[in-house]
């Protein structure tokens, strides 16, 4: 069994060393990528859209016009969705909105 005797100078100037290294690595590396990338778009003949599709498009929702009013309150429904207590069990042909 061997004790690291290293003093915490002699370990920051290593970690400080090593982040270099890593640097340059990741550089040299990111570089290759690119090179490769380029060597397939160029060979492939692809576009931006290609390697880069366009984010889905959302959908705007529409607003529903209403078809109920409540003549106490003016409260409106569009007839979707869980009815109001308003209307709920009642005949909904004298709430209708003409």
């Amino acid at each position: 069994m061997t004790i690291n005797t290293a003093s915490y100078k002699d370990l920051l100037a290593q970690r400080a060393a090593l982040e270099q290294q890593i640097a340059a690595a990741r550089e040299a590396e990111i570089a290759a990528a690119v090179q490769e990338v380029r060597t397939l778009v160029q060979s492939y003949d692809l576009t931006h859209e290609d390697v880069f599709p366009p984010a889905k498009i959302l959908r705007a929702t529409s607003q529903v016009a209403p078809k109920y009013r409540d003549p106490a309150t003016g409260n409106t429904w569009t007839g979707r969705g869980k009815p109001p207590i308003w209307i709920k069990d009642k005949d909904r042909t004298q709430f209708e909105i003409v």
